[in-house]
């Protein structure tokens, strides 16, 4: 028996009102007064006719200005930041609002009030978008690029301008890829070689053997147990040094020899230059060996890679001796396209960038740290989430950016907010205890969060007198965050912003469809077969406490559908004994019922002239893409896929040269896309599965939904009916809702926001198919 009892209390039933009303009927009938009493209880920071003009004349000075409802969030995020003098803020904007150019006229006004130089830390594939926005945006920008090998190199420049107290009279931007963020060096062991010779003491033998040893002293590095190692093969991977104690004349301690037995390791040291950037040049559009041997006969390596190291568009405009640009408008265009994200290792090794920052540059160097994507950094211990706490410290004030704030639990905010305003949570109480925050976590989850508390009582044993019962408890998170942590820590500094608040000029219609695809009879009576005997075989499993069953059999359930037209059989993940068995049920060329409905999609979407974007997440070992490729090409659809093995850098050209191509249907899974891509191109998605990831699922549907589509964005999502796919779509929206709550919208009922008997979307799937049972 189980029993499960929610740390927050709940209202008795003999209590409940008759009628219960929907929270959003209830804020439209008494919206006004609420709204007064929040006002007055705690005062808005900014309001619209509260503009700074001086703020609006900035803006108004920018290459391109922001749409009216941009604007205001920029003063709303300076009046927090700058005359409420608070450390950090958060632009909490749907996917499409244009986050990029709010971030830049913030940054643009912060160059005003006296915080010079932004950094900005983005993902990977978008360096170079930031990049190409900045300059299209501030007049006279110089832009850093700290994402390539030459980063060690630029952070070297400013700390010599650092110490010879120079400074720029134009605005200065930073752009650090986050995995070059938590990128550190590379090093190998380093040790000198000595003979060790000696007799065993049991078999008298002799023994000679090489050693390794200290380089400065000698000594033979030893194991624990006193065993000399023969090669680094068994030594521990980490940097060692030397822990040797020299002794004087009379035995007694000088110094530890402190030498450090590992070095760098350079990989580019060696190579020749011209080759290094004859290497580059070949990466480019239109070059090859011999273009790019005579660019360098006639312009020289030096000048070349400089260009290319730093990224310069101009390389595009190169003319020879007699004024002729070397390149045509045709290779310029392609040219251009590659060199706004291509990343050339023309540089000296490497150096964390973040560890040279907090060491080598002043605090306060950086006025503004823009973090990109924020909800990306949450994480615990993760090393680029440790590192963005690090670059939160040196800078004055700090700008997160996210369109998903939180997936749905209390401490998805917690180190967020810790690592970006410490100041504020060590006030509430919430601080290192023991070198460890994971009890502040756990207080931060029950003021705030839902943790549950489960007892399980177990019958039976043999005891001399009476029958026993074992009781053990466990603590477990579910979804929600309370509204007083709403009031707390989201409210008073975040800024909220939605495509509706946009002017309906700038955003066309947006529209999501759930289509109920039915299964055919045969493949209806395999699929009720194989799910009553693996939940039957799972409620087994679950009952004598063994959860190791849960994640094949719904991941079974969910991917049998889609691949039908192989066999399947499930097996065990640790005897593998075989649970459950189907063969296949449709021959190559033969549409199963979700995949006619497909066609039929991308049918209708390309005699209306759109393009279709389709994701699956069966990209792996069991693909359905290829299939669905070869299925829409028979039909007359211009497809391609779009796989993981396309770098991160090169995935828009790649989607752009398709588009040039004339492709109708683009096939990917949602992770490839899921930030930063504006895939105007494709206004109709088709989503033939959507995983259990709220925050993918919730920037994979907006891709074409932004600033700057004109057509109506029309957003499909199929599943078959009365399935394991439908249960987790109805989920999936139950955690979107939660998520949505600390995104400014309102839930239906108030409890929505705390969703007690919340779960992950598995365990929530689990739970629902064993009632079935």
């Amino acid at each position: 028996m189980t029993t499960i009892a929610n740390t927050h209390a709940s209202t008795p039933l003999a209590t409940q009102p008759a009628r219960v009303i929907a929270l959003a009927e209830f804020v439209k009938d008494f919206g006004t007064a609420l709204r007064a009493a929040v006002d007055q209880q705690n005062p808005p920071v900014f309001h619209p006719e509260d503009t700074c003009p001086l703020r609006d004349a900035v803006m108004d000075g920018l290459l391109r200005a922001p749409f009216p409802a941009q604007r205001e969030a920029v003063q709303a995020l300076a009046a927090l930041l700058f005359d409420h003098a608070e450390k950090a803020a958060v632009m909490n904007g749907e996917m499409g609002v244009g986050k990029t150019q709010i971030a830049i006229c913030t940054a643009a006004v912060a160059q005003t009030e006296g915080y010079p130089r932004t950094l900005v830390i983005s993902p990977p594939h978008l360096v170079y978008k930031w990049r190409r926005e900045i300059k299209e945006t501030v007049p006279n920008a110089r832009v850093w690029v700290l994402n390539g090998a030459d980063t060690l190199a630029r952070l070297l420049q400013l700390r010599q301008w650092v110490k010879a107290g120079e400074t720029r009279d134009v605005p200065e931007f930073f752009v650090l890829g986050r995995v070059r963020m938590r990128m550190g060096y590379e090093w190998q062991h380093a040790f000198a070689t000595t003979r060790l010779r000696g007799r065993h003491e049991d078999s008298r033998e002799t023994y000679s053997h090489e050693v390794l040893a200290c380089p400065r002293c000698g000594t033979v590095y030893r194991n624990a147990d006193g065993y000399p190692f023969r090669n680094t093969q068994h030594l521990p991977e980490q940097r060692l040094a030397c822990q040797h104690v020299h002794l004087d004349a009379d035995g007694k301690a000088l110094k530890v020899c402190g030498e450090q037995l590992w070095t760098l390791v350079r990989k580019e040291a060696l190579k020749d230059k011209r080759k290094l950037v004859a290497d580059a040049l070949k990466q480019l559009p239109t070059i090859g060996e011999k273009t790019a041997d005579r660019l360098l006969d006639t312009f020289g390596e030096d000048m070349l890679g400089e260009m290319l190291a730093d990224n310069i568009h101009e390389f595009t405009n190169l003319m020879d001796d007699s004024g002729n640009l070397v390149f045509n408008d045709r290779q310029a265009e392609r040219m251009e396209r590659a060199l706004s994200k291509a990343e050339f290792s023309l540089g000296q090794g490497g150096y964390q960038p973040t560890e040279f920052i907090k060491r080598q540059l002043p605090d306060g160097y950086f006025g503004l740290l823009v973090v990109d994507e924020a909800h990306e950094y949450k994480n615990a211990d993760s090393a680029q989430g440790q590192a963005f706490g690090v670059l939160a410290a040196k800078a004055r004030k700090v700008l997160l950016l996210t369109g998903t704030l939180m997936g749905g639990y209390a401490d998805d905010l917690f180190y967020l907010l810790w690592r970006a305003n410490p100041r504020r949570m060590i006030e509430d109480g919430y601080r290192y205890k023991h070198r460890s925050l994971g009890s502040s976590v756990m207080a931060f989850m029950r003021d705030h969060g839902i943790l549950k508390d489960v007892f399980k009582t177990t019958s039976g044993g043999s005891h001399k007198t009476a029958r026993g019962q074992k009781t053990s408890q466990r603590t477990a998170k579910a979804p929600g965050f309370g509204p007083m942590g709403i009031c707390r820590y989201v409210l008073p500094y975040t800024v909220f912003l939605k495509l509706r608040d946009i002017d309906q000029n700038v955003l066309p219609p947006y529209r999501e469809h759930y289509v109920e695809v039915a299964m055919d009879g045969e493949q209806r009576d395999a699929y009720n077969t194989l799910s009553a005997e693996l939940t039957a075989v799972m409620k087994k499993a679950l009952a004598k406490g063994d959860t190791t069953l849960l994640g094949v059999v719904l991941n079974a359930l969910l991917r049998w559908p889609e691949t039908c037209f192989r066999a399947e059989a499930v097996r065990h993940p640790r005897t593998r004994d075989t649970l459950a068995a189907v063969p296949a049920l449709y021959a190559d060329g033969e549409l199963t019922p979700k995949e006619y409905r497909l066609l039929e999609v991308c049918k209708a979407e390309q005699a209306k002239g759109r393009r279709v974007l389709v994701y699956t997440t069966y990209t792996g070992t069991q693909d359905t893409s290829q299939r669905l490729k070869q299925m829409l090409s028979s039909a007359g659809l211009r497809t391609d896929v779009l796989r993981s093995t396309v770098s991160t850098e090169q995935r828009e050209d790649w989607i752009l040269d398709r588009v040039d191509r004339g492709i109708d249907v683009l096939i990917c899974n949602p992770e490839l896309v899921k930030t930063g891509l504006d895939l105007l191109e494709f206004p109709s998605i088709v989503f033939m599965q959507t995983g259990f990831n709220v925050y993918t699922l919730q920037q994979a549907a907006r891709r074409s939904w932004r600033i700057g589509q004109r057509l109506d964005v029309e957003v499909f999502f199929l599943g078959y009916a009365d399935t394991a796919q439908t249960a987790c779509l109805a989920l999936m929206a139950e955690k979107i809702a939660i998520s949505q709550s600390t995104s400014g919208d309102m839930p239906d009922t108030g409890l929505d926001v705390l969703n007690p008997n919340g779960d992950s979307v598995e365990v929530a799937l689990a739970k629902r198919m064993l009632e079935k049972v």
